[in-house]
């Protein structure tokens, strides 16, 4: 899996659909493991890849995944952290409201894990990451919550760049909020742990904070104390080589704090201009507004109120596609002074967009207080949930007592009432007599019915086979070559099991009998192909193989068996036959076994049945089937019996999990 990842991130020769193809591959692999939390931590890094390579499509659906297959295992790790990269997903499209709630989502999951450093800093990053969002959309007061529990962790955990953040983050809230103290106060203490950060880019904190301590003095018009500061900033010449656009802000912010606390024009004037050319050539738009609006300041200032009102227009143009509404704001306040004779629509669009400003931190502070209320909501839900447990355990345990007191008070009632139980039970043992007696005479049927079993047994099974071999042995005693030798010795041995089938039926063995036609068609083809060599007659069998015939119940295996047995021993004694066809398969929903001999034939409307027909018509009856004989005088004689087909046990299916392939193999 993680070949087929590398190489999607690293081939970057290659088209978009060939890395795409290359994930595919590592998702089939990631999903073959038997490992749910290997398979997660390989989705994981999985749908980061294909949000480097700009596939938002497949980030979605493989971040989804994660989160159904985490939310069945009840794994909170990856939950957490596919919450967390939707979140950022979000964010970088400036859909803060939906990356909110999934910054939300992954806290919850972090909560539930075991507490332990590494979980704390999970939970304290994300509460981070929740005061920046609510920082944007002026949620002030929710955003200092967020971040002072982060700071609070993080202290704990002895993190020192985040306790920077942290601070940082404070400071500008503070600063959203009025306090400009105490704003100057957190990114002095933020200052104080940069010495501790172990990171290389060390000194871009230096140069940030020394940023952010400058800028809050002059939002709080301190533009002496900020000309100081930025003048401080500015000397050194690293920052212009590393980074250009803190440069270049610091040269627009230091123009404006002379131009405010001197008066003079001339040198804020070139700072200005030199920070516009350097927005222009980098692009940097989140600068370029402010820049152009100052510029436009002062060259009112000077007295050039066209060109300044070129630049106010340009700042609004840049302030509307940034979608920058504070520098908008101001902008629009600039040109109600600039421009008199559309001084009144400036005006109205101000209030206007005000207005819209209001009403969306409104909505959006409503919607992250909702968040925050539904999530506060289930965990109280969840402490109600212990106490009322807490309640039913107390309950429960007084139902026992005062079970055990109605125990008592019914046991004492059943001693007393003890000597109405006997007298009763004297009327039952008398009543259970008379049911014996009754019983007695089922019995008696019972045996009769056995009798009349073991009867065709013998008469069906071993008159059948000793018939046979007493034929066979009638014609062997006239020879006395070898062959007829061992022949006569396979006969003596036949006699021999027709010996163990007496001693079966004696011992009353009937299911070691059903047992014996474990292979139901090799059965019957035994006993018609001995039928054919001790008789002498012609004998075919059929059968429909698409019928699992070793499946049918006991019962009808041996008593088909028997009819066919018996079938057979009468058109050797009564037909005079040449040929005998046997067929057995299925029609109308029924089992159907046909016998039909080219014999004498009778007429079956004349004349009593011998017992042999008399037994298989029994045998019929027992399977609850359907007999029908056919003969006529010199044209043979056809005997069939349907056998419902609801007697076929089902065949037993193959547990689909034996179906499935190994995995890892």
């Amino acid at each position: 899996m993680r070949k087929w990842t590398k190489m999607a991130k690293d081939s970057t020769q290659l088209p978009l659909e060939e890395r795409t193809r290359f994930l595919e591959k590592a998702k089939r692999e990631a999903f073959a493991s038997t490992n749910d939390s290997i398979t997660l931590d390989q989705l994981l890094t999985i749908s980061l890849t294909y949000r480097s390579l700009k596939d938002s499509l497949g980030f979605r659906d493989t971040n989804k995944q994660v989160m159904i297959m985490s939310q069945e295992t009840d794994m909170y790790t990856p939950l957490g952290y596919s919450h967390w990269d939707m979140a950022s997903f979000f964010k970088s499209y400036g859909a803060l409201d939906s990356a909110f709630y999934h910054y939300k989502k992954a806290l919850n999951s972090f909560e539930k894990l075991p507490k332990s450093p590494e979980s704390s800093s999970l939970r304290a990053r994300i509460l981070y990451s929740m005061g920046q969002i609510q920082d944007s959309y002026k949620d002030y007061l929710g955003a200092e919550i967020s971040a002072t529990t982060a700071l609070r962790i993080f202290d704990e955990l002895g993190d020192t760049q985040r306790i920077y953040n942290c601070y940082n983050l404070l400071g500008i809230l503070s600063s959203g909020l009025g306090d400009k103290d105490k704003s100057l106060e957190y990114y002095k203490q933020a200052g104080a742990y940069i010495n501790q950060v172990d990171n290389p880019s060390a000194d871009n904190l230096v140069w940030q904070n020394q940023n952010n301590i400058a800028y809050e003095l002059l939002q709080n018009e301190d533009y002496q104390s900020a000309k100081v500061s930025y003048e401080k900033l500015l000397k050194d010449k690293g920052l212009e080589e590393t980074d250009l656009e803190l440069y270049s802000l610091a040269n627009t912010s230091l123009a404006y704090a002379i131009f405010k606390s001197e008066n003079k024009i001339e040198r804020p004037q070139q700072l200005l201009e030199r920070a516009i050319e350097i927005n222009d050539s980098i692009n940097y738009l989140d600068d370029k507004a402010r820049a152009k609006q100052y510029y436009a300041e002062l060259l009112a200032a000077k007295g050039d109120t066209a060109n300044a009102l070129q630049y106010a227009k340009e700042s609004r143009f840049v302030a509307q596609e940034t979608r920058n509404n504070d520098r908008l704001l101001e902008v629009l306040r600039l040109l109600t002074q600039l421009d008199k004779p559309n001084a009144a629509l400036y005006s109205n669009a101000y209030y206007d967009l005000n207005e819209v400003i209001q009403e969306e931190e409104r909505t959006k502070r409503d919607k992250f207080a909702r968040i925050r209320l539904d999530t506060d909501k289930i965990k109280e839900e969840n402490v109600i949930l212990s106490r009322e447990r807490q309640i039913w355990a107390g309950a429960v345990l007084g139902l026992v007592v005062f079970g055990l007191t109605t125990t008592v008070i019914v046991l004492q009632y059943i001693n007393n009432n003890r000597l109405k139980f006997k007298q009763k039970q004297q009327e039952s043992n008398q009543e259970i007599y008379n049911l014996m007696l009754s019983q007695q005479g089922k019995f008696e049927e019972g045996r009769q019915l056995e009798q009349k079993r073991i009867s065709e047994e013998l008469h069906d099974g071993i008159l059948g086979e000793m018939l046979g071999i007493r034929l066979l042995l009638s014609g062997l005693n006239e020879r006395g070559d070898s062959n007829s030798v061992e022949q006569r010795a396979a006969f003596i041995e036949k006699l021999r099991e027709v010996e163990e089938d007496i001693r079966t039926i004696s011992h009353e063995l009937n299911h070691a009998s059903y047992e014996k036609f474990h292979n139901f068609i090799v059965s019957l083809e035994e006993l018609v192909n001995g039928f054919q060599k001790s008789s002498g007659i012609s004998c075919s069998f059929t059968y429909d193989k698409k019928i699992h015939w070793d499946n049918l119940l006991g019962d009808i295996k041996i008593n088909a068996y028997r009819i066919v047995q018996e079938t057979l021993k009468n058109s050797l004694k009564h037909a005079k036959c040449k040929n005998i066809a046997i067929s057995f398969g299925s029609a109308a929903g029924n089992l159907k076994l046909t016998i039909k001999d080219d014999g004498v034939g009778f007429d079956t409307n004349k004349g009593k049945r011998g017992i042999g027909l008399r037994n298989i018509i029994s045998r019929v009856k027992k399977v609850n089937g359907v007999f029908d004989i056919e003969s006529t005088k010199g044209k043979g004689t056809t005997i069939s019996v349907a056998i419902p087909e609801k007697y076929i046990e089902p065949v037993q299916a193959k547990d689909p999990t034996s179906l499935k392939p190994a995995m890892n193999a």
